[in-house]
C-alpha cells in the first residue's frame, strides 16, 4: 500500500522550507513540536554549499525530536527530522525512501523547496503537511501548488511575521494556502493536524 493510499486516515508526513533567517525559524518551530510527533520531518533551509553544515546540530540542542542530515536511500522514521545536505536537492518516494540529486539548480538554490515539495506531493498526496518559512525569493511556491493539488495541507508563516518576507508570501499569493500563522503558532496546528486524524 502506497503512502497516498493511507492518506485518507492520517497525515504521514512534514516537509518544511526556509531560507535567509530559517534558521531562527526552525528553531522555534522544531522546538515546539514536542517529543512525541509520530511522523518524519523533513526540513530544506538553503544552505551554502562551500562550507560543512552544523545545522543538524544546531537544531537538535533546540528540539526534542532526532535530528540529522538525510542520507541517501534512508527510509524515513517517526519523530525524526532530516535536513537536506548543502548542495543537494533532497525527494522521497512513496516507500518513505530519500534521494540526494546533484540536478541543476532550481530558482538558482540547491536544495529547494519545490523540488522537495514536489516529490511529497507525489508520494504521500493528502497526507502530506507542508510549512513555508521565512526567506528570500520564490522557491517553494511552485511546490505547494503541486501539494494541493494532491489534496495536502500548506501552512505558511505570516509574511508580516517573517524576517525575509519572499519565499511566504511568493506562496500566499499562489492562493491555495490553507493557514497563514505567525512562527510560533505553526507547531501546534501540526501537532493538531497530526494527532486528529489519528484518533
Amino acid at each position: 500500500m502506497t503512502a497516498e493510499q493511507t492518506s485518507a486516515d492520517h497525515y504521514s508526513i512534514v516537509a518544511v522550507a526556509s531560507s535567509a533567517g530559517g534558521i531562527q525559524g526552525l528553531t522555534v518551530l522544531l522546538g515546539a513540536l514536542g517529543p512525541e510527533l509520530p511522523v518524519p520531518v523533513l526540513v530544506v533551509q538553503h544552505l551554502d554549499p562551500r562550507h560543512r553544515t552544523v545545522l543538524a546540530e544546531i537544531l537538535a540542542r533546540r528540539t526534542e525530536l532526532r535530528v540529522k542530515l538525510a542520507e541517501a536511500e534512508e527510509r524515513v522514521v517517526p519523530g525524526t527530522v532530516y535536513i537536506a545536505p548543502p548542495d543537494r536537492h533532497l525527494l522521497v518516494d512513496s516507500g518513505g525512501v530519500l534521494t540526494l540529486s546533484c540536478t541543476e539548480l532550481v530558482h538558482f538554490v540547491r536544495p529547494s523547496a519545490d523540488l522537495l515539495f514536489e516529490s511529497v506531493a507525489g508520494a504521500y498526496g493528502a497526507a502530506a503537511i507542508i510549512c513555508v518559512l521565512t526567506g528570500s525569493g520564490r522557491d517553494g511556491a511552485m511546490g505547494v501548488e503541486a501539494v494541493k493539488s494532491r489534496g495536502g495541507t500548506v501552512i505558511v508563516q505570516d509574511p508580516r511575521t517573517a524576517q525575509f518576507p519572499g519565499m511566504p508570501q511568493a506562496a500566499v499569493d499562489t492562493g491555495v494556502v490553507d493557514f497563514v500563522l505567525p512562527l510560533e503558532e505553526i507547531a501546534a496546528v501540526v501537532r493538531g493536524l497530526v494527532e486528529a486524524k489519528r484518533q
